[in-house]
């Protein structure tokens, strides 16, 4: 089937001269942009006609994911065919120091994408192609550049992963101007711009195959919008809903974009013999790192980017073109690095050797049937705190089955094992009345890991957790701390904001701490229940000390309200808290979002 699809292009395609026989490809990419941002997969809030009949012109992937929850990998994953744990490539671009509230140090990072990693770019060159590099990079700065790396052509792209400037002249702070785009016109948006330099590309190159790879920077934070834009969106605010103007704006733009690269095509005479892939790099941003509100939510996917939930690894993927099914949804599991092998199958190359993505032709005809590609794994391996706070692991999809391992609390019986297919918001985990599948699937994880000289972490030797602040207060968010159980979880979401979902009495939460002044510390917590749920006892415990508090009813989990359930004797060193339900006459224990120890001043 995937011959036959070939030479449906390659037909569709046809000139005199053999380089003229193959497609063009445009690859574009978004920045951080969710699986349920678009109108065909699922927003209602957000406007994208344009991607919309995109979607009905092509194949829309379902169950599309990236490589990673964050932007390098990914992108290497995408250019390459090859998992970016082979290259050490495991977080964005130079990621963030350790800090000392981290159990376990990240492993080193190298300076980018390795010269000796073949990219898409490299591949088609040699073909007769002409290779442009428009947008992000983030896969490293001098030496590891696009022009580096087989792209004949660089338009905004260097080491950094956010861009200078969205609005001209895109240069940052101190005058660093982004390649390509030092002249620019007042009032120019960078969106705008980069679909200016992929319309110049088509229309310079339209006499001889291309690759243009668009890497958009939108709608990468910081969110910066055309104020006419943000003006046509419902600004009211909708906690746990897609509900932020800029960002839908930023959106509007992206769309535009892809409608007047169509419109290029179409104007070039070479709409008909183009392949056009669409993705992103990773899931939604749905915390808010620094704004008054997030960009977006993934719901009902889990979380968001940085996370190895639904919400963090799974993107929007269509692919349409001569000889592609129209309007065809596939719900196979797919991924980033299935471009390579795939853009290489459309242009009528031989795939290499030693790819972890699979060719996807099979699946774009017209009847896919007999093509499609056997049953696998796709895995994931993040060995980072992320920014969005998440917490370093590694999952493994395979058929309906997901699972979730943490590298702070390794081992089977603290993983998580999800059925998507009857739960794709990942609410229940399996692992108790699943271990065996869990167990297999932690088996296949750890073989890949070996085969691609995963790198791991490390104890970090500057771990120093729950220091005081200034006025001697030990500060224990719930981010921090570590759960052991089945369902208990911290919710990230802003809203939110707390260990949440405890639904198990079996399920506790603990806080490694310091304390540096020996005397006593009232034990503080910000709490919330839902009605009828309260009641519940509940065990506050340090050492050999146990405060057993009941819980009370807030009127809603997520009204937080302080409560006091006594005092602790600490000598200075290192502590664990730990909070044990007892019972739980409720639908759920209670929501924390907080524990805080306050000294207490002696008595004179």
């Amino acid at each position: 089937m995937a011959q036959s699809l070939l030479g449906l292009v390659l037909l569709v395609c046809a000139g005199k001269d053999p380089a003229q026989n193959r497609p063009n490809v445009v690859l574009i990419v978004a920045d951080d942009l969710g699986a349920r941002d678009l109108g065909f997969t699922g927003s209602s809030y957000h406007k994208t006609p344009a991607l919309d009949q995109l979607a009905k012109d092509g194949v829309h992937f379902r169950q599309a994911y990236s490589a990673c929850p964050v932007c390098s990998p990914s992108r290497a994953a995408i250019l390459t065919g090859r998992h970016p744990a082979r290259f050490g490539l495991t977080d964005w671009l130079p990621g963030r120091a350790d800090l000392p509230e981290q159990r376990l140090a990240r492993p080193p990072l190298p300076p980018g994408l390795p010269l000796d990693a073949v990219t898409l770019a490299e591949k088609l060159g040699p073909l007769g192609y002409a290779t442009g590099h428009i947008g992000k990079w983030h896969l490293g700065g001098e030496g590891l550049m696009p022009t580096d790396q087989g792209f004949q052509t660089n338009v905004g792209g260097d080491a950094t992963g956010t861009c200078r400037s969205y609005m001209a002249p895109f240069r940052d702070r101190q005058g660093n101007s982004m390649p390509g785009l030092e002249v620019a016109q007042p009032g120019e948006y960078l969106t705008d711009r980069l679909t200016l330099e992929a319309e110049r590309f088509i229309d310079k190159n339209k006499e001889k195959p291309f690759f243009l790879h668009l890497a958009h920077y939108a709608p990468h934070t910081p969110l910066v919008a055309k104020k006419e834009l943000i003006e046509k969106f419902d600004a009211a605010r909708r906690p746990g809903s897609q509900d932020n103007p800029v960002y839908a704006a930023m959106l509007a733009s992206l769309d535009e974009s892809v409608a007047r690269v169509r419109a290029a095509l179409a104007k070039a005479g070479v709409a008909d013999k183009t392949v056009v892939v669409f993705t992103s790099d990773n899931g939604g941003l749905c915390t808010l790192e620094g704004m008054a509100r997030p960009a977006t939510t993934n719901a009902p996917l889990r979380e968001g980017k940085g996370w190895l939930y639904e919400g963090g690894i799974r993107v929007p993927l269509v692919i349409a073109g001569p000889g592609i099914a129209k309007g065809a949804p596939c719900d196979v599991p797919v991924w980033g690095a299935d471009l390579f092998p795939t853009v290489m199958a459309l242009t009528g190359q031989s795939l290499s050797e030693g790819l972890d993505g699979v060719d996807l032709t099979g699946l774009l005809a017209k009847e896919p049937k007999g093509g499609q590609p056997a049953e696998r794994a796709l895995w994931w391996h993040y060995p980072h705190y992320s920014n969005q706070m998440g917490r370093p692991g590694a999952a493994i999809r395979k058929g309906r089955w997901k699972y979730v391992t943490f590298f702070e609390k390794p081992g089977v019986d603290q993983g998580e094992l999800y059925d998507l297919q009857a739960d794709p918001g990942e609410n229940s985990n399996r692992i108790q009345s699943n271990r065996a599948m869990a167990e297999d699937l932690d088996r296949e994880l750890k073989s890949l890991q070996k085969a691609a000289d995963a790198r791991f972490m490390t104890a970090n030797p500057a771990y120093r957790p729950g220091s005081p602040n200034a006025k001697g207060v030990v500060v224990l968010p719930a981010r921090n701390a570590l759960v052991d159980g089945v369902q208990l979880r911290y919710e990230p979401l802003p809203h939110k904001n707390t260990l949440g979902f405890w639904v198990r009495k079996e399920d506790t939460a603990r806080w490694d701490f310091t304390i540096e002044n020996a005397g006593e510390y009232q034990l503080e917590i910000l709490q919330g229940c839902g009605k009828g749920s309260g009641g519940a006892e509940v065990a506050f415990v340090v050492g050999g000390q146990e405060l057993v508090w009941k819980v009370e009813d807030t009127g809603h989990f997520q009204n937080f309200v302080t409560r006091n359930p006594g005092k602790f004797k600490l000598e200075p060193g290192r502590h664990t808290l730990q909070v044990r339900p007892k019972t739980k006459p409720g639908v759920a224990v209670m929501d924390l979002r907080e524990a805080r120890l306050v000294p207490v001043p002696a008595a004179k």
